[in-house]
């Protein structure tokens, strides 16, 4: 999680310095003469000249004419009023210093001084200027992604298995067994020993014996 974490900043931050420097790249600020200013240069129109030939100008760039306010101006002109230094009808004209200009067209651009006779002492500029590159449509990238937001792919599970039924075999019925514990009767042979009178007999008895006492003594009292 912390290798992801470092991966995402890393590609934030990659991404927000190319926007950075593609957005330098697109525009770029050209101080018309450098430290000479926008005036009459000693040398004449050569020294404009030799430094707009040092220098690379796209659609979107700026142009600044750095000058003395009330004694010079910069003036765009068509390429008919550049040579003969003509201030009627400029395309634009800027009296106040530092004077900003956006390149917004691709083509030749010039520009003069109105003021009296200094068109014709060398305070005249042109320009090349290039078309801005054909910018791709943005595409916004798409970060890593998270391992721990991914949903891995679910394996599918494999058909349950049917197992088969085994066939039953039929067992014959086992035959009764004698337990163990179980003794067979015991059977007495050769006893003399009669068996017990029944007890009802023995009662009948013993009631009728004095009574056949009393009759056989009377009968001898009367032999």
């Amino acid at each position: 999680m912390a290798h992801f974490t470092l991966s995402l900043v890393v590609f934030i931050a990659t991404m927000v310095a190319s926007m950075h420097f593609h957005g330098a790249m697109a525009q770029t600020t050209h101080v018309v003469g450098d430290t000479l200013g926008w005036t009459i240069a000693p040398g004449g129109a050569a020294a404009y000249t030799t430094w707009a030939s040092q220098q690379s100008f796209t659609v979107g760039d700026s142009l600044v004419f750095n000058f003395m306010n009330g004694q010079h101006d910069v003036a765009e002109v068509a390429a008919a009023a550049y040579d003969p230094c003509t201030s009627t009808n400029p395309i634009s004209l800027t009296t106040t210093s530092p004077a900003s200009l956006t390149l917004t067209t691709a083509g030749t651009h010039y520009y003069i001084c109105t003021f009296t006779s200094h068109c014709q002492a060398g305070q005249k500029l042109t320009i090349n200027v290039s078309a801005a590159a054909t910018t791709p449509p943005s595409v916004t990238p798409t970060p890593p992604p998270s391992p721990s937001t991914t949903n891995p792919r679910t394996p599918t599970s494999p058909p349950p298995t049917t197992t088969p039924t085994p066939l039953t075999t039929p067992t014959e019925p086992c035959p009764p067994t004698s337990s163990p514990s179980a003794s067979p009767p015991t059977i007495t042979t050769g006893s003399t020993t009669p068996p017990p009178p029944p007890s009802g007999g023995a009662s009948s008895f013993n009631a009728m014996l004095p009574v056949s006492l009393l009759a056989i003594g009377l009968a001898f009292l009367n032999y």
